[in-house]
């Protein structure tokens, strides 16, 4: 006789996490208020649809604080004055704001949703710089309605009917529907803190939290420990001496939660997934009963490989479905670990094909893993699906609703299968694993290199000591000095401890507004001094990136090149445009592409790709480069970019799809045919033949993509990037954070 399928227990745990935006009474980037109308009251409000349906939440204390600094203090962010001033009194400064700054958003899923939002950002984007003259009074009011509705989940029109007829309106919005727009995302972010109470009241959920400001504690607590495979220490002290700070952001985001929604949580979700031993001991003395980190750091700490196949299932999922008690030198505390690759599915790849299939697919890999659990010894088994509740939606058709119901739906239509949470399981689990040791790691490769051991992170890192030192130093010199004094000055240095600076904070993170981190990152160290009434230091007032001079230029003129592969043409080039390309995680000597010049006339784009035959790089691995292209001014089918990112970075551009995509692929300094591809369905790539496309390959690659062969007609508006990677392994993106725009014609 056959045995039963064990139950098994699926807990879904969404991260809702921002930055610190703001300076003084205004957020300086809207994503807290963008975010907060788009994902986390929709994403908790679907538990209506599905009775047995539970979800587990974990809400940074510093994210309440800027819902409740927008909703009852009346701050304000920079896009949000905008949209509310008079379109006739923009300056032009405002004016190229708005025109830079309000057509982020993803633009398969919320721009081409609008016939009106389309047209106005093919006309933005005819050229790089924005021209103030071809947008009149009104273009400026209807892209900032439109841009502000963009964001607003779908179902909040039924949910909120008095405002509908502003998403059924596609333009000559005025300044009073500017307003109800506003409106509506304050109301949308009042209900979110009483919805999340009701349904903890209801047990439906459970929240847990995370230190205030979201520090990474293992680099807090011992800077040494995590040091192993960073690029240099330069810059960096030799200890931190922040533990207790580390202590005390543990115990006031437990506080605050618990005064914001009564109930202390029980679990703690440690910043980036990032533990230590040292860490564990510190919750543990905290009170916290469980906490989570990744898969790969289990691997490492119990001396396990997780195998899968080539559809990514595992081949022995027993491990990473137990519950883990570590005991070391205070009180135990018990440890889930989240399936990797279920979460980066859904982060990075089933947004790109039907959201419904992409759900089934999910509820097979679920019910794969079950069927492996036959010949386990225990009848309890929790698959932990954790990851970013927020940036992976934008990709989604319809905010990801389609693929959010379905999944819960085949879960909760399925009697060998429940939605627990995760401190209610723990409870009653009975078949705990002992673990001696954890892994110090974070979730990107179990390192820590994204927020430490860069030099500007750690000239960032450098400071945050500095700053700290200095409180204590005035503290000792002024001992009457208030203690609620103290207590701000530390409270903005743990601002500056949050993980954030330090990810945008040199390589290999891009976000395109780095400046902004920086400027946020030195004013609020500066706030220290001015607190303590002395004066800032100056090196504070010197941006801490270090300009990276790409030699980013667009072509002076329209221009025809000769394709001979030769340098000896090189001068025939000197007005072309030109970008060199980063190092990223490869070592200069290592990296075969160093510079690409691009131009074009009316029938051909021109490429000049130069390289560095260092024997290095022209023996060990298979270089390949990768361009990519779509029409701006046509919706045609697009695809997704096909390369892996073993860095899991979430950058602008891996969200974008394309139309063409075409292949160089060198090995041993031998150039391979070439790889022409072409999206003739959506999300679906065909190889094509390369018809008129011209290659050279002697001392550089010289390219002739003719613009018919792209889809791209007389007038139409051209936008591509470049990538270079290893076997499929993705090294480089080019820009790493725009799309080169040229025009034909």
């Amino acid at each position: 006789m056959m045995k039963d399928l064990n139950k098994l227990s699926v807990a879904f745990y969404w991260h809702l996490h921002q930055p610190v935006y703001q300076l003084e009474d205004t957020f300086l980037m809207p994503y807290v208020r963008l975010h907060a109308v788009k994902d986390y009251l929709d994403m908790l409000l679907i538990l209506e649809k599905f009775p047995s349906l539970k979800l587990n939440f974990n809400i940074v204390p510093s994210l309440i604080d800027s819902i409740l600094s927008y909703i009852e203090d009346g701050y304000t962010d920079v896009q949000q004055d905008l949209t509310l001033s008079d379109i006739e009194k923009l300056t032009d400064d405002e004016k190229a704001f708005i025109l830079n700054n309000f057509f982020t958003a993803n633009y398969e899923t919320m721009i081409l949703k609008s016939e009106r939002y389309t047209q106005l950002y093919k006309r933005r984007f005819k050229t790089q710089e924005p021209n103030l003259k071809e947008f009149t009074h009104q273009d400026y009011s209807d892209l900032m309605a439109l841009f502000n509705l963009a964001w607003v989940d779908s179902s909040h029109k039924n949910r909120y009917p008095e405002y509908r007829y502003l998403f059924d309106k596609q333009e000559g919005f005025s300044l009073d529907d500017r307003q109800n727009i506003i409106q509506l995302h304050l109301r949308i972010m009042g209900d979110i803190i009483p919805s999340y109470k009701y349904f903890l009241s209801e047990g439906r959920i459970e929240i847990t939290t995370s230190p205030y400001y979201h520090p990474i504690l293992p680099i807090i607590q011992d800077v040494k420990a995590v040091l192993r495979d960073a690029d240099t220490s330069e810059e960096l002290p030799p200890r931190f001496n922040m533990s207790l700070d580390a202590k005390k952001q543990i115990r006031s985001g437990l506080d605050r939660i618990e005064e914001i929604f009564g109930v202390r949580p029980k679990g703690l979700w440690p910043p980036e997934l990032c533990l230590s031993n040292k860490t564990l001991n510190t919750l543990a003395q905290e009170g916290i009963e469980w906490t989570i980190s990744d898969e790969a750091i289990l691997s490492e700490s119990i001396d396990f490989p997780f195998i899968r196949d080539f559809k990514s299932n595992l081949e022995d999922p027993y491990h990473l479905l137990k519950v883990y008690e570590f005991k070391d030198k205070s009180a135990p505390i018990d440890i889930v670990f989240r399936d990797r690759s279920l979460a980066n599915l859904i982060n990075f790849e089933y947004a790109n094909i039907d959201n419904k299939m992409a759900a089934r697919d999910l509820y097979d890999k679920i019910k794969s893993i079950q069927s492996k659990l036959l010949v386990s010894p225990d009848d309890t088994h929790l698959l932990t699906i954790a990851l970013d509740g927020e940036n992976c939606w934008e990709r989604y058709d319809n905010d990801g609703v389609e693929f959010l119901e379905t999944i819960y739906s085949e879960i909760e239509n399925d009697p060998s299968l429940e939605t627990v949470l995760i401190s209610d399981y723990i409870k009653q689990d009975r078949h705990k694993k002992e673990l001696k040791k954890i892994y110090a790691g974070s979730w990107i490769n179990n390192s820590f290199r994204y927020w430490i051991g860069d030099k500007e992170k750690n000239t960032a890192w450098a400071s945050v000591k500095h700053v700290r030192d200095d409180i204590f130093a005035f503290k000792k010199e002024h001992r009457d000095i208030p203690k609620s004094f103290l207590e701000d000055a530390m409270n903005e240095l743990y601002i500056c401890q949050g993980s954030d600076w330090f990810w945008w904070y040199g390589e290999p993170n891009n976000s395109g507004q780095d400046y902004i981190f920086d400027y946020i990152f030195r004013e609020r160290l500066k706030n220290i001094y001015k607190i303590l009434g002395t004066n800032p230091p100056e090196y504070l007032e010197t941006p801490f990136i270090t300009t990276n001079d790409l030699g980013m230029k667009y072509p002076e003129a329209l221009q025809t090149q000769t394709i001979d592969g030769k340098l000896s043409s090189d001068e025939n080039w000197s007005n072309a445009g030109s970008i060199i390309i980063p190092d990223g995680p490869v070592y200069q000597e290592n990296k075969l592409f160093d510079k690409i010049s691009f131009c074009n006339d009316t029938e051909n784009i021109y490429l000049r790709i130069y390289t560095n035959k260092n024997p290095e790089t022209i023996s060990k691995k298979i270089n390949q480069f990768h361009i990519y292209t779509r029409n701006a001014s046509v919706i045609t089918p697009r695809a997704p970019i096909r390369l892996i990112d073993k860095n899991e970075e979430n950058s602008l551009i891996v969200r974008e799809k394309f139309n063409n995509e075409l292949l160089l692929i060198i090995i041993n300094d031998e150039l391979f045919p070439i790889r022409f591809l072409t999206a003739r369905e959506e999300n679906c790539w065909r190889l094509e033949g390369i018809n008129n496309i011209e290659i050279k390959y002697e001392d550089v690659i010289d390219i002739k993509l003719p613009f018919s062969d792209l889809g791209i007609n007389n007038g139409d508006i051209m936008e591509m990037f470049f990538a270079t990677s290893d076997n499929g392994i993705k090294d480089t993106y080019i820009p790493n954070d725009a799309l080169l725009v040229l025009k034909r014609g």
